[in-house]
């Protein structure tokens, strides 16, 4: 008995060292996926891209700023002029929050030498300046949060007695900090990742598992009108998925669809197609079902954890987000939740949705030169 099963299980060892593509995914995944997650998984949020709007214009004001920068939690990235410009920016995803600091911040950080002398510490009533904050994405929201009371003592003269000065804290679109505002619409990307890919990724395969390549080769069918036939069908299929999960999203854990459903069925529209062409792709790529089950595991993982569904886009390293621009997903994420619940129009995320669309035409493209009309 001994010697049947070490034959058949050197037999097997054999079989698998041949198929260079299983053998590549056994070394190369668990590598790939060890070095690339651990550099991006973290939840220490670090350079949340903000604005500022600094109607004081005075030393205060910039060493408030310069002490804010100091801490590395926010970048300034923009500069606004008014309170309705910083909320149009917030809402476009253009910045996660916006510092306001008011004409008369002097005033508000010194103290009159005839304050109560006597006393070592005063404690200042208003608060030195503001913070609107885009609420929906709640890790991100946290660190701002924790901006409110900041070491500014050096800011003030000096010989003044002051207490640490605060700072107002306004929220949009999730004051409530519900974790459920933020995961659904992240969701609604991850599902249709794995469901768009996985039912494309092994449609050529099938199609030479079954026998029904002959049938194939021998009809006058275009590779490009076989790869457009593929995945025409599961669209329809992805764009009830979402009426699905956002309807459900939205009767049971509350979840607002605060923006239009044109731009919505136009986002998804795109993602979907792009999911769709990814998994063509990999259809002509693999040999069986099994490696198109793979490959599509490798894309899911780092859409699920690199794109921002469950840590934060800013806090990763600039090479895991080069490597997150490359995933439909982390481009529907943003469009997704700019829509849902910051009513954000398409046209104000147009370098997502052009991504999306040319990631699409380069994936139909290739999948159909890569498709070979032979046994």
């Amino acid at each position: 008995m001994w010697g049947r099963l070490i034959a058949i299980v050197v037999k097997e060892l054999k079989q698998l060292s041949r198929d260079r593509m299983t053998f590549g995914m056994i070394v190369m995944i668990p590598l790939l996926q060890l070095v690339l997650f651990g550099y991006a998984i973290n939840t220490d949020v670090r350079h949340v891209p903000a604005g500022i709007i600094d109607m004081s214009q005075t030393t205060y004001s910039r060493a408030i700023t310069q002490t804010v920068v100091a801490t590395q939690a926010v970048d300034f990235v923009h500069q606004y002029y008014s309170i309705k410009e910083a909320e149009k920016a917030i809402t476009n995803g253009e910045v996660k929050a916006v510092l306001y600091l008011p004409v008369d911040l002097p005033q508000r950080l010194l103290i009159h030498p005839s304050y109560d002398s006597k006393r070592e510490s005063s404690q200042i009533t208003r608060p030195v300046g503001q913070w609107l904050l885009d609420g929906s994405d709640t890790m991100v929201a946290s660190t701002i949060r924790a901006l409110r009371t900041l070491p500014l003592n050096e800011v003030a003269n000096r010989a003044t007695v002051m207490s640490v000065p605060t700072f107002e804290v306004v929220e949009y679109f999730n004051p409530e900090q519900r974790s459920a505002v933020n995961i659904v619409p992240g969701l609604l990307a991850i599902i249709l990742t794995m469901t768009m890919i996985m039912f494309t990724s092994a449609a050529i395969v099938r199609e030479r598992e079954l026998g029904n390549m002959e049938f194939l080769i021998v009809t006058p069918v275009h590779p490009l009108e076989l790869m457009l036939g593929k995945i025409i069908p599961y669209i329809l299929v992805g764009l009830i998925q979402v009426a699905i999960i956002l309807s459900a999203g939205h009767w049971i854990f509350s979840v607002p669809v605060r923006g239009g459903l044109d731009s919505l069925l136009l986002a998804s529209f795109l993602f979907i197609c792009a999911s769709l062409a990814l998994g063509l792709v990999i259809s002509t790529i693999v040999n069986t079902q099994l490696q198109a089950m793979q490959l599509t595991i490798f894309v899911l993982m780092p859409s699920i954890l690199l794109s921002g569904f469950m840590f934060p886009y800013e806090a990763m390293p600039i090479g895991a987000q080069w490597a997150a621009e490359m995933l439909p997903a982390t481009h529907f994420i943003r469009m997704v939740r700019g829509i849902v619940l910051r009513e954000a129009e398409v046209t104000s995320l147009g370098k997502d949705a052009l991504w999306l669309l040319g990631f699409t035409c380069v994936g139909v493209l290739l999948a159909a030169k890569r498709f070979n009309k032979h046994l």
